[in-house]
Order: structure tokens, then C-alpha cells, then sequence
């Protein structure tokens, strides 16, 4: 009886565990394209500046930008990313602000194809778009040859993230509402990462960060959010 009891009890825990595997994979394959597991070593890949921007939150809940703040995270940004694609193993070639000038439109578009992505696809739901089904298929179509002419580079991986604080005004407001029972946010930090075939345009890997806390104006912090824009990053082999 008992060894009945043991066998019902690893035979549950076997397909608990087989369904959580099952589960991360598909969150994982969620945010590949179909047909794509794993970036070869030597496959060269030129990672773009990150672009980041922060702000001040107002009373009012007005965005102002902070150049300060956005040169401050921009850097710690840029070295936490360097420090990543160095531990993740794939072939980077950083490409320069100077140097990105050249590609404003590419860079442009990928920030407008992101935001789709997160909504139609990371978003899904009522938001998710049939044709789709589900799979991540999106491509620049054209839109990338000229960078892929000028680096050689087979991949191009992109950053973008938006983050804001509330400013003391603001934080003022949100506790004397929330005595009333009035709820105001406070700042919020997105982001997206893409993993790009430059030859096809085809979008090969994307995250999505959208969360209220992180704090790119420190180090440790910008790291941090680094590392979550870049989890679940395809196996380099």
C-alpha cells in the first residue's frame, strides 16, 4: 500500500515538474522566431547604443525630460551592456553614438516596431493580432541592409528604455490623494531588446521590461535592468 501511496505520489511530482519545464520553454519560445534556438558563437553582432531616455514626473503627472539623469544612466547603461554580451558569449561589436547617427532611422523604426511587438504580442490578449498566431513574427523587411552593409554583421541587437520618477512634488500629491482614497502612480520604467537578422530584417529574439521600480541613475541599478532586458537571451553555441 505504502509503496502504492510513493509511486502515485513521484509519478504527480514527475508531471508537475514536466509541466512547469514546460511552461518556462514556452514562455522562452514565445520571445523566439519560429525556427530559431540558439545564436551561433561566431556569428558577428553589432550591438547599437543603448537608447535611453529619463524623466521627472510632475504634480500633474507631465513627463519633463531630465538630460542630466538620461546622461547619467546612459553611460551605466552602456557598460553594464558590454559587461553582458561579453558574459552571454556571442561575437559583439559595439557600435558608437558617432557612428549611430548615420543609422537615426533604423534606430527610430526599431523603437516604433517594439512598442507593436509588446502590445500585439507580449500583451496578447485582446490585443494580439490573429494573423500572428501567437508566434513571433515580425519582421524591418529592408529597413536594416544599409546597416548590415556598413558592419558586416549578420545580427543587430537593440536597447530601448523609457524610465521616470516622481519628483517631490508629485510624491506630495500621491500621499495627500491617497488619504482621500485617490490612488496616482508613480514613475514607470519600459523597456525593449531586440535580437535582429540585419540581412532579412526578420526579428529573431525581443524582450520586454514594464515594471515601477529600478533606478537607472545608479549603477548597480542600470546593471540590474540590463540583465532583465536580457534574460532568456538565445544560447550561444
Amino acid at each position: 500500500m505504502r509503496n502504492d501511496i510513493k509511486s502515485v505520489l513521484a509519478a504527480a511530482g514527475l508531471a508537475i515538474g514536466l509541466a512547469v519545464s514546460s511552461g518556462a520553454v514556452l514562455a522562452q519560445n514565445a520571445n523566439l522566431a519560429p525556427g530559431f534556438t540558439q545564436l551561433a558563437k561566431a556569428a558577428k553582432v553589432v550591438v547599437m547604443p543603448v537608447d535611453v531616455e529619463l524623466f521627472s514626473m510632475s504634480a500633474g503627472g507631465v513627463n519633463e525630460p531630465r538630460a542630466d539623469w538620461t546622461t547619467a544612466a546612459h553611460g551605466h547603461m552602456k557598460t553594464a551592456l558590454a559587461a553582458k554580451s561579453t558574459k552571454l558569449g556571442f561575437s559583439a561589436e559595439p557600435m558608437s553614438e558617432a557612428a549611430a547617427d548615420e543609422f537615426a532611422e533604423p534606430i527610430a523604426l526599431h523603437a516604433a516596431v517594439a512598442r507593436s511587438i509588446a502590445l500585439h504580442h507580449s500583451m496578447g490578449g485582446g490585443w494580439a493580432l490573429p494573423t500572428k498566431d501567437g508566434k513571433l513574427d515580425w519582421s524591418f523587411g529592408d529597413a536594416m541592409k544599409q546597416l548590415q552593409a556598413k558592419t558586416g554583421a549578420q545580427y543587430g541587437l537593440f536597447v530601448w528604455v523609457r524610465d521616470s520618477y516622481a519628483s517631490a512634488e508629485r510624491k506630495m500629491a500621491m500621499v495627500g490623494l491617497a488619504i482621500l482614497g485617490i490612488g496616482l502612480t508613480g514613475g514607470v520604467q519600459t523597456g525593449y531588446a531586440s535580437l535582429v537578422d540585419l540581412n532579412s530584417g526578420q526579428v529573431m529574439w525581443f524582450n520586454r521590461l514594464a515594471r515601477a521600480s529600478g533606478d537607472l541613475r545608479e549603477a548597480e541599478s542600470a546593471t540590474e535592468s540590463i540583465e532583465a532586458l536580457l534574460a532568456g537571451f538565445p544560447k550561444v553555441q
